[in-house]
């Protein structure tokens, strides 16, 4: 497996948002695999205060941080600049030194339930608590746990944070993180049945947004309900921009992947829509991409632009954008160098960590997979 130091672009995407979508049928792509303020909108100016980014872009890997991971999922950014990185089958949450790589294992999460697409996903840090989503026997769920944050600390028992969402062997979702209104955002699949996506009493299929303590947000659309937005297949990438935009990476089934630029109460169409149909009551994604090109996961956003991490694509997807619209044709780096590529963190500036994704039974695993690489990115 080959392993670059710098990369250009490999060029536009085969497929973007003017594409005509299509009808869903078949497999899936990657199952054949994957303090109160007023919630982040793209209702504001669609030009926004950020300059847009060169059209061109350009990634550099700086190094490994670490390697021998044994199917990585969630990450997130500790205090002080250290990692913790989730391993999905192992059920374990692992510290890196962020300087270092140096790996302390925390322990395992209890009543996590790997089996398929499921298991021990994302997670999330806020205020001495560590947020995971995880598939438990009946479900999946959110728990938090107590953790100081020193080298030598346990994390603390699971306490629920949100229960009830869906499980399946696929299209589990997994995704979360706090957003710049403090607010837990959660990204969930449908499970196969797609029926739960256009459901709005299911949590399945959908983008939630609560509390920190798993409560409905103030001001989300649906009364009593942490629902944010519906008609989702497969969520497992979100990130707002520097305006406060919420952004969305899914699966397609067996033509479009998708970016969605996220409003509260929205639909995103599936399983009428794939990808862009021009359907009223439905909103079109931003950019698409056939499902051999991405099948994203994790997504950040740095320099202007969101990063996609493409699992059966095995690339970095570049996005610049000017406000709520893209500014320019997608780009695509790492092509086959690194594998299956799962989680994209920004820890600002031009600084971006990227998980691989060799391990997760759908890879093919080399040498020191699986690894935590450290990029620059312009």
């Amino acid at each position: 497996m080959k392993r670059p130091v710098v990369v250009k672009a490999l060029g536009g995407v085969a497929a973007l948002v003017l594409a005509a979508g299509c009808a869903p049928g078949g497999a899936s792509s990657e199952s054949a695999e994957e303090r109160p303020r007023t919630p982040p909108s793209a209702s504001a100016s669609a030009s926004g205060t950020a300059a847009a980014p060169p059209a061109a872009g350009r990634v550099t890997v700086a190094g490994t941080l670490t390697e021998g991971l044994e199917s990585p999922w969630g990450l997130a950014e500790l205090p002080g600049g250290d990692l913790l990185v989730s391993s999905r089958d192992e059920r374990t949450v692992t510290r890196i030194d962020g300087r270092t790589g140096a790996k302390t294992p925390l322990g395992e999460v209890p009543g996590v339930v790997p089996a398929g697409e499921g298991g021990l996903l994302g997670l999330a840090v806020r205020d001495g608590w560590v947020y995971a989503y995880l598939t438990a026997s009946s479900d999946n769920r959110i728990v938090r746990m107590r953790y100081g944050g020193g080298a030598g600390d346990r994390l603390g028992p699971p306490e629920p944070v949100l229960t009830g969402i869906p499980k399946g062997f696929t299209h589990n979702g997994g995704r979360i993180a706090f957003g710049p209104d403090g607010m837990l955002y959660a990204g969930t699949g449908e499970t196969g049945d797609t029926g739960l996506a256009q459901d709005r009493e299911s949590l399945g299929g959908k983008i939630l947004r609560m509390t920190p303590e798993g409560k409905p947000a103030p001001g989300n659309p649906f009364p009593g309900s942490p629902v944010y937005s519906y008609g989702h297949r497969n969520v497992q990438g979100i990130a707002w921009d520097a305006d406060g935009r919420l952004w969305a990476a899914e699966f397609g089934q067996n033509t479009w992947d998708e970016l969605n630029l996220v409003e509260a109460g929205r639909n995103y169409g599936w399983p009428e829509a794939e990808g862009r149909a021009g359907k009223e009551g439905f909103t079109d994604p931003v950019a698409q991409w056939p499902t051999s090109e991405a099948s994203p996961s994790g997504i950040a956003y740095a320099r202007g632009a969101i990063w996609m991490a493409g699992l059966r694509g095995e690339r970095l997807w570049r996005i610049p954008l000017s406000g709520a619209e893209r500014s320019g044709e997608p780009e695509a780096f790492l092509e086959d160098a690194y594998g299956r590529l799962r989680t994209v963190l920004a820890t600002g500036g031009d600084r971006l960590w990227l998980v691989t994704s060799e391990t997760d039974t759908r890879g093919t695993p080399g040498p020191g997979d699986d690894r935590i690489l450290r990029l620059r990115a312009e």
